[in-house]
């Protein structure tokens, strides 16, 4: 006997990103003008840190606008017959993109910085701190938008996180131009550049870290899976359990899976209904499809994978 609990994520509602779409798009829309101001400045003040704030704020830009366009894809996706899980894994491809973006501007600055350091091109320090401080107040205002929603959702998790390294960024760029004007020591440039790329790189890989754990549907992160299956082991009329599986769909979308051998002649609506509300309420996990077998059917055990 077969059976699956009565609803699931694509019926019960948006996905943690959906709920946060709006802000999300007004963030864009900060940052996204601001950007066009930052990169004209960055080249006419000469600034590599300025460049490199640039340059992370267009990553914000275009991680923005991948986590808007997987959120509206996935909340399209979701009733598509052969996509049986509608499309909110694009949110985590998108934090992935993300991150993969943010990596690749980090490794490009400290390597220009790097370059900089023996020839040092003279920094026009008042535009260059001007700028920075707008930027820092666009990047605040974004920040503000998304804290919440990244609590929730991976995928905002990744446009929170770049918005986050350009703030820090944007501070670096300010402190800079303030050193440069007092004591015109231009090194102080590609110095800030490189220590904005080296703040980045370890948030960037551990956000890659959560996506890619998703990607291979490892069970979530403190899961414990000898616990869940002991406690269906202790169910009335359970005898066994077996192919328990434990993943996730998107941010706060757990799914779990598993073989119930009960004994023959045991109420197996009975037994369903506690396995359930037990993953449920102990175990956070909403979307459950578990198989009710009777002690005596053999071969469902002998799934290896």
């Amino acid at each position: 006997m077969t059976g699956d609990h009565g609803h699931s994520h694509a019926s019960a509602g948006p996905s943690a990103g959906a709920r946060h779409r709006g802000r999300l798009a007004f963030a864009f829309g900060v940052l996204a003008v601001f950007m066009i101001v930052e990169v004209v400045a960055a080249l006419a003040t000469r600034s590599l840190a300025l460049l490199s704030d640039a340059g992370h704020m267009l990553t914000d830009v275009l991680g923005l606008g991948m986590a808007l366009a997987a959120i509206q894809l996935a909340s399209r996706g979701s009733a598509h017959r052969h996509r049986t899980f509608g499309l909110y894994r694009l949110e985590i491809l998108a934090a992935l993109a993300n991150a993969v973006l943010l990596l690749g501007v980090a490794l490009y600055v400290v390597v220009e910085a790097l370059d900089r350091f023996d020839d040092a091109p003279e920094v026009l320090g008042v535009p260059m701190l001007v700028v920075a401080a707008l930027g820092l107040a666009a990047n605040v205002v974004a920040f503000l938008l998304l804290r919440h929603g990244a609590k929730e959702s991976l995928n905002v998790e990744g446009a929170y996180l770049e918005v986050l390294a350009d703030a820090v960024g944007s501070v670096g760029v300010i402190v800079a131009a303030i050193v440069i004007q007092v004591t015109q020591w231009e090194w102080v440039d590609p110095a800030v550049g490189i220590a904005i790329g080296l703040w980045i790189l370890p948030r960037t890989c551990r956000l890659a870290a959560k996506a890619v754990r998703i990607l291979v549907q490892a069970a979530p992160a403190g899961t414990d899976l000898d616990a869940i299956e002991a406690a269906l082991g202790e169910l009335a009329g359970v005898v066994d359990v077996h192919d328990l599986h434990v993943w996730t769909l998107t941010s706060e979308m757990e799914v779990a899976s598993a073989h119930l051998m009960v004994r023959a002649g045991s109420d197996t609506h009975a037994v369903l209904d506690q396995a359930r509300f037990l993953l449920r309420d102990e175990h956070h996990i909403c979307h459950a499809t578990l198989q009710i077998e009777p002690d005596d059917h053999e071969g469902c055990d002998e799934v290896t994978w």
